[in-house]
């Protein structure tokens, strides 16, 4: 039975190494459009093992912003982006803003902001004070 655990385990190491991992990522180029080129027209395969993350530039010009998404090295592009670093102003005309991620389609459009306002009223502190002398006056013998 070891054996085969074995056997199992070198099984499942090879295959990890020889089935190359593939990162997708939206690419563009030097693209002014409203929608920031996050369509699925945009998706492209990464270079197996050597392309592992996503990067985005954003340029703010005169024009409106310029989005240059594409796939890259995760380590170079942390390198090129900490050279941006003192250039992203976003907002302001000039600004150049880099980003990497090493998720799928990570430099795709920015989620949903998710709102932190509670969705029905609040409690109010008399209610609940009433209520906890009511449960607890109920278990009194």
């Amino acid at each position: 039975m070891q054996s085969f655990v074995l056997l199992a385990s070198l099984c499942g190491c090879v295959l990890c190494s020889v089935w190359p991992y593939q990162m997708q990522c939206y690419h563009c180029e030097e693209t002014l459009l409203d929608n920031d080129c996050s369509a699925p027209k945009f998706i492209v395969n990464c270079t197996a093992n050597i392309q592992n993350a996503c990067q985005k530039e954003v340029i703010v010009g005169e024009n409106g912003v310029i989005y240059r998404k594409a796939c890259a090295s995760f380590s170079t592009c942390l390198i090129v982006s900490a050279g941006y670093q003192s250039f992203c102003v976003p907002g302001r005309v000039g600004s150049v803003c880099i980003s990497c991620c090493n998720t799928p389609l990570c430099n795709g459009p920015r989620p949903p902001r998710i709102s932190l306002a509670p969705s029905h009223p609040p409690t109010r502190p008399t209610a609940l004070l009433l209520i906890i002398i009511t449960v607890s006056m109920a278990t009194l013998p």
